[in-house]
Parts: structure tokens; C-alpha cells; sequence
């Protein structure tokens, strides 16, 4: 794969907002321009990562040889006087700050005045979570951990900000967030926790139960469910289309919204300034495109006008061939039928449908309809469901009155 060997979530998502933008960071290396907000939540998750890892215990992780790490039941008593991990107090306060202090970078900040404000906003935040922790400590297995797998043929790797034991002995996977909004369906529609979720169950050995957004500013640790193989194969077939892609070295630019806050404008064709000695008969050109695509649009509206005009003709005559000077006009009928899916599906289920295929489509049902082994009286009651949709449409061959 070029660029690099696995996908990330983050290198994920760069590629489907603009693959070009992609190639730029992952296989060319050109660096972007510090921001502020990126700074403080990297600065936040690293003293996060120290403040939170004494209490870590260690659980089962899987090894090809079968060989594993500690479990929690290797923990419970201190080892020559020594306090194992998951037995010490969180950090001291004046501790954290000090730490806090000695990380904190002004990279990427729009003034003094930002800075000191996210500076005193990153002070509150973790000291606030500090005396969280005293009050109510997780049970860490791991921070900051760095997994890889091979999600059905698909490398992925990513660092997990915090796996947590839970009271069943399963798995949960946190994700801290330091943005000022962040709601349940923020968590619920997380791709980002999705590829956390499968990198820690194909490398630990314990189930995940539950996926976490911890939303820093508030303490509010918005959770769902381990998500099942139903919602987690359309983001699968989502990074196989972007792996390919990469693979196939696909880069074309994607303009949209995003391209504001991009910082390769300067050298993305979408933003290429034109050589002026090419101006005038670039110009010409795209005045002459201007000029043909309105033609085309004031011809589609008067084709559409005449084929109207003739079919009302033809059907008080009854006719379906009219002749022209050069052409014969033949009209066509295209029928299709329609269903409501929501009210086939329920009945196809109430009469054992189960294994029968799927109706996702009015062409499905129609198959279905022609299935001898469905009960005639349910075919009868599928079939009053449908509506019957008639379009009809001119062609033209070759001919007419002058050639007959």
C-alpha cells in the first residue's frame, strides 16, 4: 500500500475527504501548519496518558506463541514492598501541573490571548478529572496503547487512549474527546470507536462490552454497546474501497468545504493559477462550453414540451406510429411496479419468510410473486400492495412519409 502499511483512522478519514490531500501527508511527507486546537488535545491526552497509568493492571493479550501478558489475578498482593499498578493514588495536583507546564508547546496558536485561554481551559480540565479519578477510579488495562491487525485482509493500526476492565470482566474501550459539544449520538455513529472496538478484540482475549467518548470538558462519559457485525461491515467495505484506492494510487482531489482550512492549495490543481499567455483561448473555450451547455438545457426543455405535445396527439388518435419527413416516431410504453417494502417485509416475516431472499427492492418482490413455493394467498396479498407505473417515451427509426 503505498505510503504506508496499514490505515488508521485518521489517515482513513484523510482519504475520503480528498485522496489528493491524502498523498500529500502519507507518501510525499509534507507537513501542515500547527493549530492550537490540535495542540491542546495532544497536550491533554498526554498528561492524561501519565496521570492515568499507575492504575493500570494489565490484562490478557493475544500472542501467536499463546502466550500472555499478566492478568488481573497476578495483581493482588504488593511484590518486596512495592506497590503493584492499579494500587497507587492518581497524581498529586501540583504534581499534574507541573507536568502540564513542561509539555505545553504554543505551536499553532492565532495569538497569546487563544493560547492563555486554552492554557487556563487545559489547567481546569485535568484537575477537574484528577479529583474525578480519587472519587471514581476506572480500571485501566492499558493507556495509550498501539494495536495493528488485519481487520479480513484490511491492515489497520491505531493508539487506543484507554482500555478499561469492566464489571462484567469484559472490555471497554475510551476515547477521550476534548471539544466543546459532544452528544450520545456522537458515540452511536462513531467510526473512530468502531476501528478501536476491532483492533482490541483481535488483540486481547476478553470481550469488548461497551465503547466510550469521555467528553473532558464536562466529565460525561457518553457510552454504547460493542457494536455487532451488521454495523460494523459497511464501514469494513468503506476501507477496502479506500485500501484499494491507495493501492491503485487513486488521487484525484475531492473539492468541498474542507478546502479552506487545507494547506495545499498553492500546489492542488483544483487552485492552480491559469499561465496567463493561455488566458484568452482558455477563455474562449469555456465562454463557447457556457454558451452550448445553456442550448442544451433550452433543448432538453423544448424536446420534453414536443414529446408531450405529441403523445396528447396520438393518444386522441390512437396511434403509435407517427411519420415524420425523415423519421417514424414509434411510442413506447415502460411499465414498473412499486411496493411498500415496510409493509412486505412485515408479512413475508409473519409467514416464515425468513429464509427466503431478502425483499429490498420492488424487483425482489416481484421475484418473490413468481416463487411457487409462497402461498398463493400471500402472493395475492403481496401483489395488492403494489402500484403500477406507466411511462411512456418516444423512439425514432428511420424513415418516414417521403421514404416509405
Amino acid at each position: 500500500m503505498a505510503g504506508s502499511s496499514a490505515l488508521s483512522y485518521s489517515s482513513y478519514r484523510t482519504y475520503l475527504e480528498c485522496p489528493l490531500r491524502w498523498k500529500y501527508l502519507y507518501v510525499e511527507r509534507r507537513p501542515e501548519t500547527p493549530r492550537g486546537y490540535f495542540t491542546f488535545g495532544r497536550v491533554v491526552h498526554s498528561v492524561l496518558e501519565e496521570v492515568v497509568r499507575p492504575l493500570v493492571v494489565p490484562t490478557a493479550r493475544r500472542r501467536d506463541g499463546g502466550e500472555s501478558q499478566t492478568t488481573l489475578r497476578d495483581w493482588t498482593e504488593p511484590v518486596d514492598g512495592v506497590t503493584p499498578p492499579g494500587g497507587r493514588p492518581p497524581m498529586g495536583a501540583e504534581e499534574l501541573l507541573a507536568l502540564y507546564d513542561r509539555l505545553w508547546t504554543n505551536e499553532g496558536y492565532a495569538s497569546p490571548d487563544e493560547e492563555a485561554r486554552y492554557r487556563a481551559l487545559g489547567r481546569d480540565l485535568l484537575l477537574r478529572y484528577r479529583d474525578h479519578l480519587e472519587v471514581d477510579p476506572p480500571s485501566p488495562v492499558a493507556v495509550e496503547e498501539h494495536l495493528e491487525t488485519r481487520w479480513d485482509g484490511i491492515p489497520v493500526h491505531g493508539y487506543v487512549d484507554r482500555i478499561d476492565r469492566t464489571p462484567g470482566g469484559g472490555l471497554e474501550v475510551v476515547d477521550y474527546k476534548t471539544s466543546r459539544e459532544l452528544s450520545a449520538e456522537d458515540a452511536q455513529s462513531s467510526d473512530q470507536l468502531s476501528v478501536y472496538q476491532v483492533l482490541v478484540e483481535q488483540n486481547y482475549r476478553a470481550p469488548v462490552e461497551r465503547l466510550t467518548l469521555l467528553h473532558l470538558r464536562s466529565l460525561t462519559p457518553l457510552r454504547t454497546p460493542a457494536r455487532g457485525p451488521r454495523v460494523l461491515e459497511p464501514l469494513h467495505q468503506r476501507m477496502g474501497e479506500v485500501a484499494d484506492g491507495i493501492r491503485e494510487e487513486a488521487f484525484e482531489p475531492t473539492p468541498g468545504p474542507q478546502c479552506s482550512r487545507c494547506d495545499f492549495r498553492s500546489i492542488c490543481p483544483e487552485f492552480r493559477p491559469m499561465p496567463e499567455a493561455e488566458g484568452p483561448r482558455l477563455a474562449a473555450l469555456v465562454d463557447r462550453f457556457d454558451a452550448l451547455r445553456a442550448d442544451e438545457r433550452r433543448l432538453e426543455r423544448e424536446l420534453a414540451r414536443t414529446a408531450a405535445e405529441l403523445h396528447r396527439a396520438a393518444e386522441e388518435l390512437g396511434l403509435h406510429r407517427v411519420p415524420g419527413s425523415r423519421s417514424v416516431a414509434l411510442r413506447r410504453r415502460e411499465v414498473a411496479w412499486q411496493y411498500p417494502l415496510d409493509v412486505v417485509r412485515p408479512m413475508l416475516e409473519r409467514s416464515g419468510g425468513a429464509g427466503r431472499p431478502a425483499a429490498d427492492s420492488a424487483e425482489d418482490v416481484r421475484r418473490l410473486l413468481r416463487d411457487p413455493t409462497l402461498p398463493s394467498e400471500l402472493r395475492r396479498k403481496v401483489a395488492e400492495t403494489g402500484s403500477r407505473q406507466v411511462r411512456w417515451y418516444w423512439e425514432l427509426e428511420d424513415g418516414g412519409q417521403d421514404g416509405r
